[in-house]
């Protein structure tokens, strides 16, 4: 026996109800009306909408398992409402379930003509739509919540107030779902998405995975090499700065980047140089005339 209501939600007809509502939410949200414009959305909204209405209650699907679709006419739940025209489903559904069809038991008192209900039947909306109940905002993380691994964020607003892992490797306008956070309805509880921009860090650059960071260096160092120490969001680290230095020169630190979701990869640091030159008033007269002589010798 054909039963297309299952079809309509996408579901097996030994589904439990746990997995028929589960199922009528996420298609719901799907082809909402407010959120999905694609032709016959709203139509298949509909259908969603009445099949929920029947499977979700025990008496009405009892009924639909005992006589299938020969409720409909013969005809699958999609192709069965085409047939009736801009018709209002609940009231449809509700004649069909109600004490003049099947719900007083006795198949012999619902007819179908060639037309199908013919005008008994009122027309307009689609009857009660399922609310939205899911909550969309926005947050701001800081840059290290993006960096470091076990960052939490102090969430307070529409869906109340909690502390909030912050997945590694989050960047800008990534969503974060919190399911169950959102709003409680009849259809069920929806989710709390929380849309995410990431506050810039004046000190480092994003490139794709990488980060960048500018320090400076003194003369010295760049001129004879030795050793810096460098505070980055991880640790502190310790460069060895070669002889002969040149300003923009970049030291790669393998892996302390950003964190790819996708990829699973890590990015790398790199740190580039910035060489500070002494200010010359700063110098002896002496430093200054043998720096002046040094210097005109190499050009």
């Amino acid at each position: 026996m054909a039963k297309s209501l299952y079809e309509t939600l996408e579901i097996p007809e030994n589904a439990s109800l746990d997995e028929i509502k589960k199922a009528y939410r996420k298609l719901a949200r799907k082809y909402h009306p407010d959120i999905n414009k694609e032709a016959g959305a709203e139509e298949k909204f509909k259908e969603i909408n009445a099949a929920y209405e029947v499977l979700s209650d025990a008496d009405k699907k009892a009924q639909y398992d005992r006589f299938g679709d020969s409720m409909f006419g013969g005809q699958n739940f999609h192709d069965f409402t085409r047939s009736q025209g801009n018709v209002n489903l609940d009231d449809l559904m509700a004649h069909i379930f109600g004490q003049g069809g099947f719900g007083a038991g006795k198949s012999a008192n619902f007819g179908f003509g060639s037309s199908g209900f013919g005008s008994s039947f009122s027309f307009g909306g689609f009857g009660e739509q399922p609310i939205d109940n899911d909550i969309h905002e926005s947050i701001t993380i800081p840059f290290e919540s993006t960096l470091l691994e076990g960052s939490s964020y102090h969430y307070k607003g529409k869906g109340g107030e909690f502390n909030i892992k912050i997945p590694q490797g989050t960047r800008n306008n990534d969503t974060i779902r919190l399911k169950g956070k959102g709003k409680a309805s009849k259809f069920g509880t929806g989710d709390l998405l929380l849309k995410v921009q990431v506050a810039q860090n004046p000190e480092y650059e994003i490139q794709n995975d990488d980060l960048i960071k500018t320090f400076n260096l003194p003369l010295k160092l760049a001129l004879f090499g030795g050793k810096y120490k460098i505070a980055t969001l991880h640790r502190e680290l310790t460069l060895t700065i070669p002889p002969n230095t040149k300003n923009g020169q970049r030291f790669r630190i393998k892996e302390l980047g950003l964190k790819n979701r996708k990829t699973e990869n890590t990015g790398d640091l790199y740190l580039r140089a910035n060489i500070i030159l002494p200010k010359l008033e700063d110098l002896s007269q002496s430093l200054r005339d043998e720096l002046e002589k040094g210097l005109s010798q190499t050009l």
